[in-house]
């Protein structure tokens, strides 16, 4: 079990780490990189208890930083988790649901606004380096959404003709620089050197835009399946080829630290490590773990949304701090923009300002009275508020008293269908051991009360609700082309 007390914890004394003046007085806006990873689950970090693995460079950030032992994802699965990171909205407000894949028609709506258009009028340099999965057609790339410069996928790397289930559709997997496809066969060799690619990238960013205040958003597509750690790190964990791939990812991280020692950057940028949502438990030995959380990937069940998340930013993070407060992503980018002095979005968002428990100030408390899990086309799944989850009616999948997949094949998950509503008592049992709800009545009215509240502003598709705050996606027009082939400039 992962022990819990409300409020942040400070591990090692701040006169190891800065003066109580230099912790007070927040410096310039500083840079900001932001390194999200595809399908990690709770567990899969040296500071949360990874095995058969290290994570050396990471945990140096949760050393150097602060560690959030109870940060969420909006959704558990692709598209929407990234739509939350960087607008700062519940991804069923602005129509993005699930994964989008190849022939999806839709994306995110240029009238929205990403971190990176919020930093652009303070001067930033803004780049992506990574996955993008918020639309692969022209007007939905990221050049579109305030970025300068991208290279990456634009969707998940298992959206490819080689996919273990061979799935009908799915076409030849690009590789994008800026505008333009440089690569129309991304092959099982190329997926290889995408980590390390996507290193140099982050690296030469950094280096160009030494001398003005950058926004860099790193986003490995590992480790997603399939799985392809680069030469120099096959065979180099006890765990598999898994491990492989952290370890490469977080050789990454030590690569793009090194790089802001090196032009004495480090001292005025906020770096964040998270990730996208918890492990694909049916890839088994491909997949991660969740620790002791229940459930992973493709559940609103804790291990599926809950992540791991660390941040820096010397002299004004204090070092060894612990933040045990309920966070989610939908709140970094209120948080950015207060620390850069930027206005927030002129359309509503759903994220708050946590920099009070960033920084681990005395009695910080989660700004959120409560955040709402969505999955599916828009399905309400459950409701957190301080210590207390509310798991509502639906199905769910499960991999319990099933077959593990291996090797890069999934197993099958069983299907669970919850009919009641249910109670978990996080500060007592992170697991969802044991349902509550019969022993809290006056908690169960009050967590129901917010669910309503969720569904009138936001909708819920399990009850037929469409919510009055709700924007739409993107869309693609009728006449243009579903998968452009050599260039996506418009």
């Amino acid at each position: 079990m992962v022990p819990r007390h409300r409020g942040c914890l400070v591990l090692v004394a701040l006169v190891l780490t800065c003066s109580t003046a230099a912790c007070r007085d927040t410096p310039k806006a500083p840079n900001v990189l932001i390194i999200f990873t595809d399908d990690q689950g709770y567990g899969d970090l040296g500071c949360f208890g990874a095995k058969g693995f290290t994570t050396p460079n990471v945990d140096r950030l949760a050393k150097d930083g602060i560690r959030f032992t109870d940060f969420h994802v909006s959704q558990p699965v692709c598209s929407a988790s990234r739509c939350s990171i960087l607008t700062g909205c519940y991804a069923n407000r602005l129509g993005i649901h699930g994964a989008l894949g190849p022939n999806a028609r839709h994306g995110l709506h240029a009238d929205e606004t990403t971190i990176a258009e919020v930093l652009k009028p303070k001067g930033y340099a803004t780049g992506i380096v990574g996955k993008w999965h918020l639309g692969h057609h022209p007007q939905f790339l990221p050049r579109r959404q305030g970025f300068d410069s991208y290279f990456g996928l634009p969707y998940s790397n298992d959206m490819w003709p080689h996919h273990p289930e061979a799935r009908a559709g799915y076409p030849k997997l690009p590789l994008i620089e800026n505008d333009t496809i440089v690569d129309d066969d991304v092959t099982a060799a190329d997926q290889a050197t995408l980590t390390a690619r996507y290193t140099e990238r982050a690296v030469r960013f950094i280096q160009a835009n030494k001398a003005k205040p950058f926004f860099l958003y790193v986003a490995h597509s590992m480790p997603h399946v399939p799985l392809f750690p680069g030469e120099k790190f096959k065979g180099t964990s006890k765990q598999g080829t898994y491990g492989d791939v952290i370890q490469e990812i977080d050789w990454s991280v030590g690569e793009i630290l090194k790089t802001l020692d090196e032009h004495d950057l480090a001292k005025n940028t906020l770096v964040i490590f998270t990730t996208d949502n918890g492990p694909w438990l049916s890839y088994g030995n491909h997949g991660g773990s969740a620790g002791a959380l229940r459930e992973g990937k493709g559940t609103v069940w804790e291990g599926g949304v809950r992540v791991p998340f660390v941040a820096r930013w010397p002299g004004v993070v204090p070092a060894g701090a612990v933040c045990r407060e309920p966070a989610m992503t939908i709140d970094l980018l209120p948080t950015i923009a207060k620390l850069a002095g930027a206005n927030l979005p002129k359309a509503k968002i759903d994220g708050m300002d946590i920099g009070a428990l960033l920084k681990n100030e005395p009695n910080s408390k989660s700004p959120q009275e409560a955040y709402w899990h969505y999955y599916g086309t828009g399905e309400l799944q459950a409701v957190r508020s301080g210590k207390w989850k509310l798991m509502l009616p639906h199905t769910y999948r499960t991999m319990a008293g099933q077959k593990d997949g291996a090797d890069g094949k999934p197993g099958g998950y069983r299907q669970v269908k919850l009919t009641e509503p249910e109670l978990y008592d996080l500060d007592a049992d992170v697991s969802e051991s044991k349902n509550v709800a019969a022993a809290n009545p006056e908690v169960m009215k009050r967590m129901l009360a917010l669910a309503e509240r969720a569904r009138h502003e936001l909708g819920d598709s399990l009850t037929k609700r469409v919510g009055k705050g709700v924007r739409e996606p993107g869309r693609l027009p009728p006449e243009k082309s579903d998968q452009p082939r050599t260039s996506i400039s418009s």
